[in-house]
């Protein structure tokens, strides 16, 4: 009889993940998990082995291109099976990969393209009614380079992933055959020279607050923290994981696609996040594990409906990335039975990862904290002049750890204002500690305001707010007062068919919270500004 099946093994993607890389990965998970079915996307079914096959011809072919080691390769791309197969080929040819928002527009993306001069581009046809070909011509059209798009003059090729490309773009067809010359033994001598402490990507903050910077992330640091996040949350080789979240986040291609490399759960990504589409993708794939922002599931939930779909295979909900109301973690085990529900909290800059609830804690635990430090991490929670402040007190949210960034890429200078000599991450949030040790995050330090004297968080206030039981979501800014300095104003969401008004909800609000805490102004709306990886853009809402 077999052992454990979880013990680690020579083919164990999970073993020696210190030493390992990316590439490793991939070929460890197609000979551990070969049959098992790694990738099912409507007609499109692909087994562990024949995703190995395929991100090794991809590999080919980036070889072919005249991809270095260290080079920088970019996907520009919703989440398909494609996006899968050619960033994985690309790290296994030794590329580090620059994956790019999808909602980011041609100038901002030819901005990520000349800051990594990146030498490859994989870019999806049309998306969403917008050509991005197009939209990156316009932006980068004109110049004195000799590649497909003169105004990035370090972009040698340029492939459109789909089978119709305009002149100077390669199809995705095209790009794989000019790699059918490479032989096998090349390609797999170039992913076994990646070194575990080499750059695997370069992940771009959001840029909603000035230019995105772009946060360094090496082989060993996503594998490790990924193994962790994978172990508490419990996946598993029988999951189906629909993956929403965006590859270009790492909420997506980390906590999606490396975390089912290393189980050997089936992927199923979905490009577009629709309430229709997710219900039936759940029903039809008996989806088990549905990762998302806390928005996500509150839709779901709320759909009118719902109960014509099969949600029974649901067993495994992860959020994060904004507040959570304790009803929302109730309703999903109660309502969907969803056995699992956990919070996380991490950003870029530190892998992704750096608190997350454990299985066994209590809903009130994860509906009012993102858990505790994952092993291998500190935390420090501080004052404006660094010292550390007691439990229970907010202040800036700091880390250290094997998972934060080595730095942003060729920017010392950013790189300085929030790494210190000695490792620790400046997160720029600001929360509290218990003292058990969970975060709770109350705001960013941009984002809190001062009336008459007091501090006040507003995502401290947007999760009181969100106890009405008319209340779905809450953002809160604060806005200009001449007796006080600063007051509260409140965007809210309705549940359908509410009729709460905004002089109702004020009342409620002062008997729930410090009256400082209370906003004076309440403005309904029917959804928040938000960006791809579920934050609140409330940049907007200030102007």
């Amino acid at each position: 009889m077999r052992g454990d099946p979880n013990a680690p093994d020579d083919t164990d993607p999970r073993a020696d993940l210190a030493h390992g890389s990316i590439p490793r990965l991939v070929r460890a998970a197609a000979a551990r998990y070969g049959p098992a079915e790694a990738v099912a996307e409507g007609s499109t079914r692909l087994t562990y082995t024949q995703l190995g096959e395929r991100v090794e011809k991809a590999a080919a072919a980036c070889i072919a291109a005249g991809t270095r080691p260290g080079d920088r390769v970019a996907i520009w791309a919703p989440n398909t099976t494609t996006w899968i197969t050619a960033a994985l080929g690309a790290v296994t040819a030794g590329a580090v990969l620059v994956p790019v928002n999808t909602r980011f527009k041609g100038a901002e993306t030819a901005h990520v393209l000349r800051r990594t001069r990146a030498r490859l581009l994989f870019v999806t046809g049309t998306f969403l009614g917008t050509s991005y070909v197009a939209s990156l011509r316009r932006a980068a059209g004109e110049g004195t380079g000799r590649g497909p798009l003169p105004g990035l003059p370090h972009l040698e090729q340029a492939v459109v992933l789909s089978d119709d490309a305009p002149e100077a773009f390669l199809t995705w067809k095209n790009f794989l055959s000019a790699g059918e010359t490479v032989p096998t033994a090349t390609v797999r001598a170039r992913a076994d020279a990646v070194r575990p402490d080499a750059p695997s990507d370069i992940v771009f903050t959001s840029g909603t607050t000035g230019l995105p910077k772009g946060a360094v992330i090496t082989h060993a640091q996503t594998l490790r923290a990924y193994a962790v996040w994978s172990e508490l949350a419990g996946l598993t080789a029988d999951d189906r994981y629909l993956i929403v979240n965006p590859f270009f986040h790492t909420f997506g291609y980390k906590a999606g696609i490396i975390a089912c490399l290393l189980r050997g759960a089936t992927m199923i990504p979905q490009p577009v996040f629709s309430v229709p589409t997710t219900l039936a993708n759940i029903t039809a794939e008996r989806v088990t594990v549905l990762p998302g922002p806390p928005t996500l599931h509150q839709q779901l939930l709320d759909h009118p409906e719902r109960t014509r779909y099969d949600l029974g295979t649901l067993r495994l909900v992860v959020t994060g990335a904004a507040v959570v109301p304790l009803r929302l973690v109730e309703r999903l085990r109660a309502d969907l039975g969803v056995a699992t529900v956990l919070t996380a909290y991490g950003l870029s800059e530190s892998s992704g990862i750096v608190t997350m609830c454990r299985r066994d804690d209590p809903p009130e635990t994860v509906a009012a904290t993102s858990g505790r430090a994952i092993p291998g991490t500190e935390i420090r929670v501080t004052d404006a002049t660094g010292h550390d402040v007691p439990a229970g007190t907010p202040g800036e949210v700091l880390v250290r750890g094997y998972h934060v960034m080595p730095g942003y890429y060729e920017d010392p200078q950013a790189t300085a204002a929030v790494l210190t000599p000695d490792g620790w991450l400046h997160t720029g949030d600001v929360g509290t500690l218990d003292e058990n040790g969970n975060l709770r995050i109350t705001d960013r330090l941009k984002d809190m305001f001062i009336v008459g004297g007091f501090n006040a968080y507003p995502a401290e206030i947007e999760q009181l707010l969100t106890r009405h039981p008319d209340v779905t979501e809450a953002a809160v800014i604060g806005i200009p007062d001449p007796r006080l300095g600063e007051v509260g104003k409140a965007y809210a969401v309705r549940r359908p068919h509410s009729t709460l008004t905004p002089a109702e909800l004020i009342t409620w609000a002062r008997r729930e919270m410090a009256n400082y805490k209370v906003p004076r102004e309440i403005e309904f709306v029917r959804t928040l500004p938000r960006n791809a990886s579920g934050k609140v853009v409330k940049g907007k809402l200030r102007r």
